[in-house]
């Protein structure tokens, strides 16, 4: 079939599983603490200097990478490299501790270095203003909460703003505040941490921009925050989605291009401008050396990097520069150890030179059902990103000839008529028939991947069996499970032998047009039925709520041998998908096995 062929009709839903993958080390900043004599907290460097209209252009551009700390120092040598690919975006930071090593004493020699190297390679920072200094610290720590004297922050706040003021305009508040990195901390202490670092820093420069930021996508963190007085004081909200990409692999498109909409709809239930900037601050897949995962790696970012352009991300930072090997030489580098660049080093680079810096997406088409394709307008004309969303490989057609570049930029000239292979592995088609773009602009804002308008209907389902069929509603990381045959039919019990208690749970998202932010009265039902000889069986239900997630009450499975249904009512739903799933059946307690045949979600008014 061909795209410029394609019609609007039934697009598919999407069934699919998480691709598991190691969670990324967060990274912690460790600094050298020699003091820089003579610096001032008041003095400003030939850093300050006013931006000019080339830093604005640059400022615009939304490829970005981030650094951990464990190669922060690297980024004389990084730094080059990246801005050989493109990017003009850098988010890294010296912590407090560093910089202000004691009461009235400035080290500014590290931050010196790290602002003035990104400057001479055309690279704008995003810079997190993290830790505590263990001075201003109750525990003497850099992490724990309570800060002893609020003023600490914002005198420090204040002081890095006046040096960098001409060459940083962005400060995201802490990082992953909500995460492992803010002992004691709630949304009320965050809350607190921005308002005063959004007054300080626009006391000094009123065109300083100040960030929210939360670990994963967890929206509940950021309303709260809000709510406890954040509100009108940040210009823009950072998120850190590693489990939507977990997604990515498994036909998660729309899970992943929801994460803007849902925010949007967040800000607007607040009363706040639903139309700031949103920005990936971090996101990454870990990559060994073997050629497979190194591929699978540079899929990951380029699917990243076009979705979060098209659902409406002004800034994506892949996490990271050059990584730290953990086990296998595995990590998040685009580059490896040795500086070598990764396929997805390289993957970057094609985007952005395809893309240009103020790419503008244009919609979406499809070839068929198991195909996706994003339009935009790039640096030399309009790009279409195409891919198959499933494990199969289609071929598709074009009325004139098209050229066809690869990730590793390689290139081809593809005749009209002649096939294109598509598969999961993006590729990039330029020189495009306008009725591709022309179908693309009528597509743009209609529904991707449904078979069905979820907003319109009353329930989803899914069948679990050797295939699971359902629309809406998908089963997440089906490996905690295994398919059971019976009598002709099949179903799937629960794999207890999975490493890490895992098999105890199975996983499940809902489609985010059935459950659009603000959807809070949900019913879901489970049909199942005890093994054979099991002496009790049973489960809970965890979901995810305003509370974010939490376990409904326990169901014991009858003792007949026939198939039940348990059923749980909530009244709290707020299925954002912050860890990548919604609920969860929980057989952490149950002494048996049991068979799940059906679920079922409906709405309750």
């Amino acid at each position: 079939m061909a795209f410029d062929r394609a019609r609007l009709g039934r697009p598919t839903s999407f069934i699919g599983q998480l691709c598991a993958g190691a969670r990324r080390l967060v990274p912690v900043v460790v600094t050298a603490t020699i003091i820089a004599a003579g610096a001032a907290v008041g003095q400003r460097s030939a850093l300050a200097s006013d931006a000019t209209g080339d830093r604005a252009e640059q400022q615009a551009s939304p490829w970005g990478v981030a650094t951990g700390a464990e190669w922060l120092d690297d980024h004389r040598r990084f730094n080059p490299i990246l801005a050989k690919a493109g990017v003009k975006w850098l988010r890294a930071f010296q912590e407090w501790q560093t910089i202000q090593p004691n009461p009235g004493t400035w080290n500014w020699a590290p931050a010196d270095r790290l602002v003035s190297d990104a400057t001479a390679n055309g690279i704008s920072l995003l810079y997190p203003l993290a830790y505590l200094a263990p001075w201003a610290s109750a525990d003497g720590g850099t992490r724990a909460f309570p800060i002893k004297d609020i003023q600490y922050w914002k005198d420090y706040v204040g002081a890095i703003v006046e040096r960098y003021r001409g060459s940083v305009k962005h400060w995201e508040i802490w990082n992953e505040f909500n995460g492992s990195f803010a002992v004691n901390g709630n949304p009320s202490i965050y809350a607190e941490l921005v308002k005063e670092a959004s007054t300080a820093a626009k006391r000094i420069d009123p065109s300083a921009k100040i960030g929210v930021s939360v670990a994963n996508f967890d929206v509940n963190f950021l309303e709260r925050a809000i709510e406890a007085g954040a509100a009108e004081h940040f210009d823009f909200i950072c998120v850190h989605p590693y489990e939507k990409l977990d997604l990515l692999e498994a036909g998660g498109e729309i899970e992943f291009m929801a994460m803007a909409s849902t925010l949007r709809r967040m800000l607007a239930s607040h009363n706040l401008d639903s139309s700031l900037p949103l920005w990936i601050s971090e996101v990454g897949a870990v990559a060994t050396t073997e050629p497979r995962s190194e591929a699978g790696q540079s899929r990951l970012l380029t699917k990243a990097y076009v979705l979060a352009l098209a659902s409406g991300f002004e800034k994506i930072f892949w996490f990271e520069a050059r990584g730290p090997a953990y086990h296998d030489q595995a990590d998040h580098g685009l580059l490896r150890t040795d500086f070598s660049p990764r396929p997805s080093y390289e993957a970057l680079a094609t985007l952005i030179r395809l893309l240009g810096d103020r790419p503008t997406y244009l919609g979406w088409v499809r070839a068929d059902a198991d195909s996706l394709g994003f339009v935009f307008e790039g640096r030399q004309g309009h790009v279409l990103a195409a891919w198959t969303t499933s494990n199969k490989t289609i071929e598709t057609t074009f009325q004139s000839p098209v050229l066809v570049t690869r990730t590793d930029g390689s290139e081809v000239t593809l005749e009209a008529g002649k096939p294109l292979s598509l598969s999961s592995t993006p590729q990039f088609v330029s020189k495009l028939p306008d009725a591709i773009v022309q179908q693309a602009k009528k597509n743009r804002d209609l529904p991707i991947l449904q078979d069905v308008d979820y907003s319109k209907v009353d329930a989803v389902t899914i069948s679990l069996g050797e295939t699971n069929r359902g629309g809406g509603l998908q089963q997440i990381n089906p490996q905690t499970t295994k398919v059971f045959a019976d009598e002709g039919s099949t179903s799937r019990r629960l794999d207890f032998s999975v490493a890490n208690n895992e098999g105890h749970y199975a996983y499940f998202a809902v489609s985010p047009q059935f459950v659009p932010w603000g959807t809070r009265r949900l019913q879901i039902s489970a049909t199942v039925k005890r093994l054979p000889g099991s002496p009790k069986a049973g489960f809970s239900l965890d979901y995810e709520s305003q509370k974010g997630y939490i376990n409904a009450s326990y169901r014991e499975i009858p003792s007949e041998t026939d198939w039940q249904e348990l059923t749980w009512t909530i009244d709290d739903a707020n299925f954002v998908g912050q860890w990548g799933w919604h609920f969860r059946i929980n057989a952490i307690a149950s002494p048996s096995e049991f068979l799940v045949k059906d679920i079922r979600v409906e709405k309750r008014p």
